[in-house]
Formats: structure tokens, sequence, C-alpha cells
């Protein structure tokens, strides 16, 4: 049975302040839900306060990127030790947004991945497919190409330790949602690659969640998708009470 997975990206928003403001208000909300795994991406900047604020809590801390180098001339990168000591558990690697303003490329993503389990922070990987790409039925092609570029240059042993995204980029910030019917079948596609990969046990095992305008008012249908996992949640974890409420589905 697989834990159920809420993670929040805060992209770029809050400051320290607001930080602290929003774990006061969230925390109590999702005390009691001990069955799920609950984390928030946060800005570098911010990191320490939600460190601070969640320590003793259910909520784990993670980081919206980093640098697969571990130290060096790279100036306004983050290296793996660095979230480590920071206080994160988790980094999400490969988002649409920095795939798409920023450069990322499969290859990169394997380079940032690698370096986030030899930190020990878990990934949560991200794949997904433009409109153009969903228009023209190609959504299977484009996440096998991503998976071949990416995710399969892991071993096993590392494979095993990380969480998928996937995040339709038609769907993310547009308000628009995959019917969980829709969702469902693409988590399908994306746990057979991997049992051809690296085994029926590794797909039954890997958790995947679904990221594209999560709502409180649509993550019990995406959730009884059998193959959906949770969610990488992005605006509806702004707000307290919008991502408790997605917490407790």
């Amino acid at each position: 049975m697989r834990t159920p997975f809420m993670a929040g990206n805060w992209k770029m928003y809050k400051t320290p302040a607001e930080t602290t403001a929003f774990f006061n208000e969230f925390l109590p909300m999702v005390a009691d839900a001990k069955d799920r795994e609950i984390v928030i991406n946060a800005p570098y900047v911010n990191i320490a306060a939600a460190v601070t604020s969640a320590s003793g809590s259910n909520v784990g801390i993670g980081a919206q990127n980093l640098f697969w180098e571990k130290e060096g001339a790279y100036t306004g990168e983050i290296s793996g030790p660095m979230l480590k000591a920071s206080g994160c558990q988790y980094v999400v690697i490969g988002h649409s947004e920095r795939r798409q303003y920023f450069g990322e490329t499969d290859a990169t993503v394997l380079k940032r991945a690698v370096a986030a389990l030899e930190a020990g922070l878990i990934p949560i990987v991200c794949v997904g497919e433009l409109l153009e790409e969903r228009e023209a039925g190609r959504t299977n092609e484009v996440l096998q190409t991503q998976f071949d570029g990416g995710l399969a240059g892991l071993d096993d042993e590392q494979f095993a330790k990380i969480v998928i995204a996937y995040e339709p980029v038609w769907a993310i910030g547009t308000g628009k949602t995959a019917t969980p019917e829709m969702a469902g079948e693409t988590h399908q596609a994306i746990r057979a690659l991997v049992a051809a990969k690296f085994g029926a046990d590794a797909a039954t095992a890997v958790r995947i969640l679904y990221g594209g305008s999560v709502k409180p008012n649509n993550v019990k249908d995406l959730m009884a998708m059998e193959d959906i996992d949770g969610g990488l949640v992005g605006g509806a974890s702004l707000e307290p009470a919008s991502f408790a409420a997605i917490v407790n589905f």
C-alpha cells in the first residue's frame, strides 16, 4: 500500500514572515493527518523559517531545485548538501517551469536527481507534456522520451528512493485539469514505463503524484484513481485552509 503524498510547491511566493504565519495556521489543520506524507517546497530564502516552523510536526520541508555539484564557483546556485544542512528532506526536480524558462533538460534532471540522492534528499521528479503534444496524441511518446533521458539513468537502489510527479504542462496554473480518468490513464502509462525498466515491484512501489491545478474541489476524484498517489500542488498550496483541505481529502 503506497502512502499518499501531498506536496505544496510555493514557486516564487511568500517572505519568511509570511512563511511563519502560514505554518502557524496550517499545522493545527493537518495535525491528525498521520497516514500520509505532507511536504512544503519553499523558496530558498524561506527554508529556514519553514524548517523552524514545522519542527516537531508531521510536515516535511523541501526546496524547488538544486545544482548537481556539491560546491564551487557557481554563482547563484544551491547544492544538495546545503539544502540538507538547512533542514530540507525533499527537492523538486525538472518542474516544467524550470524546463521552459531555465533550460532544464532530461539530462540535467538526471544529474540533479543523482545529486539530491547523494545528499540524502528525496527527489520529486517531474514529467509531463505540452498542450500541443497532448492534442497531437503524443503524450506517451513524450513521457517515454523524458523517462529514457532522465529517470532510466538511475540504478535500482536510487530509483527506489524517488517520487515522480506527472504534471501536464497545459494544466499548470491555467485552471484546466486533466479529468481524473485522463490523469489515471497517464499515471498508469508512467507505471508501465517503470515496470519495463525497473521491474514490477518497483512499479508497484513508486509513488506518482498528479500536478496540474489540483484544488479542494477535485482532489477527491483524482485520488480515487488507483495509480494516483498524491498531488504536487501549486497555487492551492499557498493558502493554509485550501492546502489543508487537499491534504485531508
